[in-house]
C-alpha cells in the first residue's frame, strides 16, 4: 500500500496590505544566492542558500541539517524583518542549537525508552530525552550534511536537499533514502516537501522545527501572541511528555485555542497540572485527522500584524512554547534566546506512535513512498 502523507511548509502571502507594494516593485525576479556558511569538524564545507523572490520575502537555508536560518517577511508597515530563531554560523548548530529550523527525522517528537517493535524485531534507539528518544537522536536529520542542488525558473527558485540515511544509523531499521524541496515563488508561498522510501521495514514521522517569533524581535516572548488551533482533543503526557493513550477533549482546558485565543491567558490558565515542562509541549489532534488537506490554525502578532496560516494533511500538530529557552543560547544580532522567546508549531503524526497501537502508523514498508507537504502562509492584517 502506497503510503502519501502530505504536509505543507510554508506558504509567504501578504494579503491586502498595500504597504507592502514597494517591497514589491523593489525586484521583478525570483534570484538564489549561494555563500559558505562554515566548516564541519572533519573538513566538509556547508553552504547557505538565500532564496529571494520578488515580493522582497527572502529564506536562506542551509545544507547542514536542511535548517531553515533565517525568514524574512513583512509587517502591515511594509517592514521587513526576520521572524525565526537561529545562528549565522554553522559552529553553533553543530554545538548548541536546539533545533532551530531544522528538518527532523527519522521520528518527529518522542519514542518512550528509546524503544519499538515492528514484527517480532525489537529495536532499540538513543535515549537524548532523559529516557527517551527524540527527535532522531544524538545525530538525527538536523546534524548531517545533505547533497543540495538548486533550481530556478521564471516564477520560483528553490533547493533539492538528498541523503540516505544507512541501515541501523541511530538504531532505525533500513536504508532510508530521502529528499526534501525547499520551494520559493512569486505568489510569496515557500514550500517544504519530503519524499522517503526504505529497504526495510521501518518508522518515519519527519517535521520541521522553526521557531517563530511574529514580532521580528527575538528579545520578545511569544506570549501575546494569538494562536487558533481547530483541534477538539488533544493528547495527555507523563512527566517525561510521553502520551498517556488518551484523547482528551480540549474544552475547559488551557489546550482550548478552537477559537483564536492570547497564549499569555492561556499558558497561565489556573489547571496548571495538565502543563508539565512549564508550558506548552503537546499534540493537538485535529477534528479531521484524514490525509486530506484542511486548515490547519493561525498564529497572529498583534503590533506587527504578521499572520501566519497554516495547512496540513497531517492528522496532528505539535505545539511548542519555548519552555527550554534560558537565556544561555546567543543568536543572530546578538540577541540572547531568553524563555518563550519563540515557539514551534510542528505538523505531524502523534509521538510514540510506534508503541502505541491507537495511534495512526508511521511505519513504512519497502515499496511504499512516504511524501510530504507542509505550508505556513504569511499575511498581514
Amino acid at each position: 500500500m502506497k503510503i502519501n502523507i502530505i504536509i505543507l511548509v510554508a506558504s509567504l502571502s501578504i494579503w491586502g496590505c498595500t504597504a507592502s507594494q514597494p517591497q514589491e516593485e523593489a525586484t521583478n525576479s525570483v534570484s538564489i544566492n549561494e555563500s559558505k556558511f562554515g566548516t564541519l569538524p572533519d573538513g566538509q564545507e556547508t553552504t547557505l542558500y538565500t532564496l529571494k523572490n520578488r515580493q522582497g520575502t527572502a529564506v536562506s537555508i542551509t545544507d547542514f541539517g536542511g535548517v531553515i536560518t533565517s525568514l524574512i517577511v513583512a509587517d502591515k508597515e511594509g517592514d521587513m524583518a526576520d521572524i525565526v530563531l537561529g545562528f549565522n554560523e554553522v559552529e553553533h548548530y553543530i554545538a548548541e542549537a536546539p533545533y532551530f529550523g531544522a528538518v527532523i527525522g527519522r521520528y518527529g517528537n518522542r519514542i518512550a525508552n528509546g524503544q519499538f517493535t515492528l514484527g517480532t524485531d525489537s529495536y532499540q534507539l538513543a535515549t537524548n530525552d532523559g529516557n527517551n528518544h527524540l527527535h532522531g537522536g544524538i545525530k538525527g536529520f538536523d546534524k548531517v550534511l545533505w547533497e543540495a542542488k538548486s533550481f530556478e525558473n521564471e516564477n520560483a527558485v528553490g533547493i533539492v536537499l538528498t541523503r540516505t540515511s544507512p541501515d541501523m544509523e541511530e538504531g532505525y531499521p533500513g536504508n532510508l533514502t530521502t529528499e526534501v524541496t525547499y520551494t520559493l515563488n512569486n505568489e510569496n508561498q515557500i514550500v517544504m516537501e519530503y519524499k522517503a522510501t526504505t529497504d526495510k521495514t521501518t518508522v518515519v514521522n519527519l517535521t520541521n522545527h522553526s521557531y517563530f517569533n511574529l514580532s521580528g524581535e527575538a528579545s520578545n516572548t511569544i506570549l501575546d501572541h494569538v494562536l487558533e488551533l481547530p483541534a477538539d482533543s488533544f493528547l495527555p503526557v507523563d512527566s517525561t511528555l510521553i502520551p498517556t493513550g488518551e484523547l482528551r477533549p480540549v474544552a475547559a482546558t488551557p489546550f482550548d485555542f478552537q477559537t483564536p485565543a492570547v497564549i499569555g491567558d492561556r499558558i497561565d490558565h489556573e489547571n496548571q497540572q495538565l502543563l508539565y515542562g512549564q508550558g506548552y509541549d503537546h499534540c493537538w489532534v485535529y477534528k479531521d485527522t484524514t490525509d486530506q488537506m484542511k486548515y490547519g490554525g493561525s498564529l497572529y502578532h498583534p503590533q506587527s500584524g504578521r499572520l501566519m496560516k497554516i495547512y496540513t494533511m497531517e492528522p496532528a500538530i505539535q505545539f511548542y512554547s519555548g519552555n527550554f529557552l534560558d537565556g544561555s543560547l546567543t543568536g543572530k544580532s546578538a540577541v540572547a534566546y531568553q524563555y518563550r522567546t519563540g515557539l514551534c508549531l510542528e505538523t505531524q503524526h502523534y509521538p510514540d506512535s510506534p508503541n502505541q497501537v491507537a495511534f495512526p502508523t508511521t511505519v513504512l514498508e519497502p515499496g511504499q513512498t512516504y511524501q510530504t507537504k507542509t505550508i505556513y502562509e504569511f499575511g498581514v492584517k
